[in-house]
């Protein structure tokens, strides 16, 4: 909803503006399917050109969740932390039991109480490769905590690409208008014979290159790719929930402070009140 809000306010304000002061779209509307073609053409081909296709359609899929928000609710955090005390609980008193749940999380019952988690497969990884790693029983808890810091930062970059990636056709649309105004004024000085009123037109076209390019980059693009980068950042605590409490439970630690650690890592928007993450421990216990 914020994301379509931000949309009309920004052509309603910019235009708007425009028509107050006494433009006139009329110049603007004949120049814009041209210089829209040269600029945005240009910008998707160089875009094209700078990634692959797997990346391509990693932003394309990421595009769609600018106005969805963030994948991950309060409610998916409460879960997750029932989910890891259920399966720390079932490693500290029968760790044969527990390669049942990583080995097969498909058709684990614990996993199975959390569709919305078991159907991420980075999520179920990450929680399924730490338990394996941690039954292991490695002498140095730093070594485990030392591969999930690398994956996670794997997995962040990964993340963070689709933004990367418009930022650089963000920061190119400028000179890209610059180079359909460039082309327009070409056009003009082709006509310099024409009238004053006639070049004058021809010199308006021109320069709406420039501004499309500037509007395009700072008014869409550029947005999108921090609004992106937001998200990656958002879901990111949902994978640093997982590998804080995990981490704890490598050093030993009883399993309710496993879980309050991860709690109290979490971001103050996200964090479950202790009474509300209590019931719904008890509620997990007594389920299992």
């Amino acid at each position: 909803m914020t994301a379509l809000v931000g949309i009309v306010l920004v052509v309603v304000m910019v235009f708007g503006g425009y028509l107050l002061a006494g433009g006139k779209l009329a110049i603007i509307l004949k120049a814009l399917p041209f210089e829209f073609m040269m600029i945005a053409g240009a910008a998707a081909g160089a875009f094209a050109l700078a990634n692959d296709g797997a990346a391509i359609r990693h932003t394309l899929r990421d595009l769609t969740r600018v106005a969805s928000g963030p994948r991950w609710r309060p409610g998916d955090y409460r879960d997750l932390l029932c989910l890891l005390f259920a399966l720390i609980r079932v490693s500290r008193s029968n760790p044969v039991a527990l390669e049942q749940h990583v080995e097969q999380p498909a058709s684990s019952p614990l996993f199975g109480r959390y569709p919305r988690i078991l159907a991420d497969a980075e999520a179920v990884g990450l929680i399924c490769d730490t338990l394996r790693a941690g039954s292991m029983n490695y002498d140095d808890p730093h070594q485990v905590e030392a591969v999930l810091e690398a994956r996670r930062e794997a997995h962040r970059q990964h993340a963070l690409h689709s933004a990367h990636a418009l930022q650089s056709v963000a920061d190119a649309l400028p000179a890209l208008g610059i180079v359909a105004a460039v082309l327009g004024v070409i056009k003009t000085m082709s006509s310099i014979d024409q009238p004053p009123e006639v070049l004058g037109k021809m010199i308006g076209g021109a320069l709406v290159g420039t501004f499309l390019g500037v509007f395009l980059a700072y008014g869409f693009v550029g947005p999108v790719a921090a609004r992106l980068r937001h998200l990656a950042e958002e879901d990111g605590h949902f994978y640093d929930l997982i590998r804080q409490v995990l981490v704890a439970n490598l050093h030993a630690h009883p399993p309710q402070l496993c879980i309050e650690a991860g709690r109290q890592a979490m971001p103050g928007r996200l964090r479950p009140g202790f009474g509300d993450l209590e019931e719904s421990l008890r509620s997990a216990r007594e389920a299992a």
